[in-house]
């Protein structure tokens, strides 16, 4: 059995401090950014409130003799060439980004500032939530070399033991997040998932201080680098998708506050997509997160079956993994089938969630059984 890097442990170690460090610095700035949300709000309004101003200028234009020679000479060009008429430009507002009818609450004057692509309706510098981004990639970067200095001084995988599993599953939370971030508009996640992380991170070093040692005789399987990577990668994106669901639930209130006509609280929620839309991001983003568990619950038995002789033997983290399938599981059948939209769906995601966090910490800790891998002292 390979010698234990003593010396590049206490390395991860301090990079794993100096990391968590970065990530709390990042949440202070992201709430930095949303208490200082309304000063960017103002700055979107009178940009949509000039595009607005120069959609009516060309809609006045419209009929005018000068159009009607513009049509004239595209109707004549087109007939040259072939291609029939030739529809002169004109520019898009915000409402037509949106898909919608031009409304005001479409175009985000008297309701959010952000479309169901989660894209803002107007440029949006918000120089605090960029700074805060970057922290976040600085903290992602000493995390990643954290745990492959582990993974490296132990001369295995870096998910032995609760305090491995949960600064790894923290890693990947924020590198999914910031993989996310290069296709969508995150920012407004930022303060959520940063919290989140803080909160794993002081979990692994208080909660859970685990010393490096080799893996015990039954985690000694190839099937740990599957069956547990798959599970930490799906825990990652149930995170992502409990945050959304949170949000979910604080704007679908807004939104129903508007539509009664009372003025609703929290303005930093108008930087925030609809309930609608976080719905349908989250509903997606659950559904991989859910094949995946899938494939844990499959990997798992497997597992057993060559450890244990059994592949399935009423173990309580067994059943509990069972359990999180069979929410996750009616989640996307009663939103796909039964019309569970809206809050429930919402609800669901939070109970699913919330019992990964249960089977994670109360199952690992204080029941005992064939996964009592948790590696705390007794």
């Amino acid at each position: 059995m390979p010698s234990i890097n003593l010396q590049l442990a206490s390395y991860s170690d301090l990079f794993m401090l100096i990391a968590a460090l970065v990530y709390a610095a990042a949440f202070i700035v992201f709430a930095i950014d949303m208490a200082t949300s309304s000063k960017t709000i103002r700055t979107l309004e009178a940009e949509l409130a000039e595009g607005q101003k120069a959609t009516g200028s060309t809609e006045e234009s419209v009929g005018t003799p000068a159009h009607h020679q513009q049509l004239v000479e595209a109707s004549v060009l087109g007939s040259a060439t072939g291609t029939g008429t030739t529809a002169v430009p004109v520019s898009r507002t915000p409402a037509d980004r949106r898909g919608g009818s031009g409304t005001a609450s479409d175009d985000g004057l008297d309701g959010g500032l952000v479309d169901d692509d989660m894209a803002y309706l107007g440029s949006t510098r918000r120089p605090a939530a960029n700074v805060a981004v970057a922290l976040m990639v600085i903290a992602a970067m000493l995390h990643a070399f954290a745990v492959v200095a582990r993974a490296v001084a132990a001369s295995r995988v870096p998910w032995g033991n609760m305090y491995e599993f949960c600064t790894t599953g923290a890693a990947l939370v924020s590198v999914v997040y910031l993989l996310f971030m290069i296709r969508k508009d995150l920012r407004f996640l930022g303060t959520f998932v940063s919290g989140l992380v803080v909160i794993m991170m002081c979990a692994a070093t208080i909660g859970f201080p685990t010393p490096i040692a080799h893996l015990q005789p039954a985690l000694q399987s190839p099937w740990i680098v599957i069956h547990v990577s798959i599970a930490v990668l799906s825990s990652a994106l149930f995170t992502l998708t409990f945050a959304m669901s949170v949000l979910q639930l604080i704007q679908s209130r807004r939104e129903a506050k508007t539509r009664a006509g009372s003025t609703p609280g929290l303005a930093f929620m108008r930087l925030v997509p609809s309930a609608l839309s976080l719905e349908n991001w989250s509903y997606r983003i659950n559904a991989v997160g859910f094949v995946m568990w899938t494939f844990t619950l499959i990997a798992g038995a497997i597992w057993a079956e060559q450890s244990w002789g059994r592949y399935w033997g009423w173990d309580t983290k067994e059943v509990w993994t069972f359990v999180i399938w069979v929410i996750y599981a009616g989640y996307l059948h009663a939103r796909a089938t039964r019309g569970w939209t809206g809050e429930r769906a919402a609800w669901l995601s939070i109970i699913g969630y919330a019992c990964i966090v249960f089977n994670f910490t109360i199952v690992n800790t204080y029941f005992p059984g064939l996964h009592s891998y948790a590696g705390l002292p007794s």
